[in-house]
């Protein structure tokens, strides 16, 4: 059986990693502590001009909810049309009603601004109230692809939902699992799903080259380390591919 592994990558390290792993295909996006917003301008261009593997972009204005303004509407559809400009494979998106149902409208507008690009609707599927009526708004609206938990905390955890989605949407649109996705568990998702496509960042701790180092002054989140990341790590996702070839 053929897989297709996607990697979420906030970096352009992070997007040749993936595909010196032997990814398919990156779901580009930024500030991955918030959940992922747009990346910039500089990031997807030198992505689109690196890479040779598809290139999908995060349009997500903000964290927090999936609740949008007129503002915020705009925004996320020039992002698009930017896109689209640069060459972008496709963009991930998602938009929820105030009462927890797919915004059907907004999708759909937004999908016609895609044009040929592919678009995978996001994890605010994981949010909203009824699953199988939200499934079918998000094929209604025009998306190939929806990247779920399952509405649970790991994809691994939400495995029987995401495959009664697969079984509901057929062969309508991809059900690809994402959310704590990794080479232990992958081939149990995969066989418990009967899911193809699969969602992981696939990260490894990067330490700073800094020799200075000013202690008591943070940037980020509290607590937080202001000299040490995470990257796609080349070898988690070759891990990621040989366990699903075991299958």
């Amino acid at each position: 059986m053929h897989y297709q592994l996607e990697i979420c990558a906030s970096s352009l390290a992070s997007c040749l990693a993936a595909q010196k792993g032997g990814a398919q295909r990156v779901e580009l996006c930024d500030n991955l502590l918030e959940g992922g917003t747009t990346p910039s301008y500089g990031a997807l261009a030198l992505a689109r001009d690196s890479l040779g593997i598809e290139v999908n972009a995060l349009i997500r204005p903000r964290g927090g909810d999936f609740l949008y303004s007129a503002l915020e509407f705009e925004t996320m559809a020039r992002d698009i049309e930017l896109c689209r400009k640069l060459g972008v494979d496709g963009v991930v998106l998602g938009m929820l009603t105030e009462d927890g149902d797919i915004d059907g409208p907004g999708t759909r507008e937004l999908v016609g601004l895609a044009g040929s690009m592919s678009v995978t609707f996001h994890r605010a599927f994981d949010l909203a109230r009824d699953p199988e009526r939200a499934l079918e708004d998000v094929i209604a609206s025009g998306c190939q692809r929806l990247l779920s938990s399952g509405q649970a905390a790991t994809a691994l955890e939400g495995a029987d939902l995401l495959a009664r989605l697969r079984r509901q949407a057929g062969e309508r649109l991809i059900v690809m699992p994402g959310a704590g996705v990794r080479a232990g568990n992958i081939a149990e998702l995969a066989g418990r799903t009967a899911c193809r496509e699969f969602h992981a960042s696939a990260r490894s701790p990067v330490a700073s080259r800094m020799r200075y180092r000013k202690p008591g002054v943070a940037m980020g989140l509290p607590g937080g380390d202001e000299y040490a990341w995470k990257e796609t790590s080349s070898e988690e996702v070759r891990a990621l591919l040989q366990a699903l070839q075991t299958l």
